[in-house]
């Protein structure tokens, strides 16, 4: 695992999205809402395009840092706030700072960007390793 301190910058990942994987996504997260995966009702709704669910972003926020941090760490808790919708043919760049560790934990805010604007912020909460 990564020894973290405050200040630290996640380096950025891009992710391009496409209907597949909007679409696929929301089927594997068992979240059946029409605007996920039917175009005309997301569009009859106000959409542009069908959009990402909540679901898969808060799992990619945790991809994110886990995969920088280290796949051993010990996620402690995530919370997230959804902003602009991520619809296919866009990218979600995602930035992440250490903005603090105290206590054995490890605050890291993460920031979700799409061509709309801000799609996700939230922060990550992982445990760090302490000396003995």
């Amino acid at each position: 695992m990564r020894t973290l301190e405050a200040g630290l910058q996640i380096p950025e990942w891009s992710l391009p999205l496409t209907p597949t994987t909007i679409v696929s996504t929301a089927i594997a997260t068992r979240d059946w809402q029409d605007v996920h995966h039917d175009r005309d009702v997301a569009q009859a709704a106000g959409s542009k395009d069908i959009f990402m669910n909540i679901l898969t972003t808060n799992g990619l926020v945790e991809k994110f840092v886990v995969d920088w941090v280290g796949h051993d760490c010990d996620l402690k808790g995530i919370a997230i706030r959804l902003g602009a919708p991520a619809h296919p043919y866009d990218t979600l760049t995602f930035s992440g700072t250490v903005t603090e560790v105290a206590d054995g934990v490890a605050s890291i805010d993460v920031v979700g960007n799409v061509s709309l604007g801000v799609h996700v912020t939230g922060t990550v909460k992982v445990a760090v390793e302490t000396a003995s």
